[in-house]
């Protein structure tokens, strides 16, 4: 059984606009029906291409990032249903955990964090999610009116 109705796009591609994904060949998201699997996002800001020194502030700019992409793929950080956390230092996990408690809270998602390195030595975190776009509100019933007459 499919989740796609009719007038559900197969499959649609957000950007950023940021130079890496022209440069490695991908997407920042990418909708597929009603899922929305967002790439790994870093704390760069795309409109300058800086990114700041502190994790917590690069977190921050993750969280942005992605919360930019789920917008334009029609959800929110309530609709994420998967996230991994991957950072650089185990260290720093404290220090960002408050702001995954805080973004994610009501949405409560899957979670995993690791310890890895990233491809520049700049990033000390990116931040990977799946999110389900919420399917449209259920018609009302028909309203009949009274009956009379019956």
């Amino acid at each position: 059984m499919s989740d796609r109705s009719d007038d559900t796009p197969a499959r649609r591609l957000i950007s950023s606009g940021s130079s890496f994904e022209a440069l490695a060949g991908y997407s920042r998201a990418v909708v597929d029906g009603r899922d929305v699997h967002v790439s790994g996002t870093t704390g760069f800001d795309y409109a300058t291409m800086a990114i700041a020194e502190d994790v917590v502030a690069q977190t921050r700019q993750c969280l942005a990032n992605i919360a930019a992409a789920l917008a334009q793929a029609g959800c929110t950080l309530d609709d994420v249903v998967r996230v991994r956390y991957l950072l650089t230092d185990a260290a720093f996990f404290e220090h960002v955990a408050p702001l995954f408690g805080e973004a994610f809270a009501r949405a409560r998602p899957a979670a995993t964090a690791m310890v890895v390195g990233l491809v520049d030595a700049r990033m000390k975190i990116e931040i990977e999610v799946d999110a389900r776009i919420p399917a449209p509100p259920a018609p009302p019933p028909h309203d009949w009116g009274p009956v009379t007459g019956a």
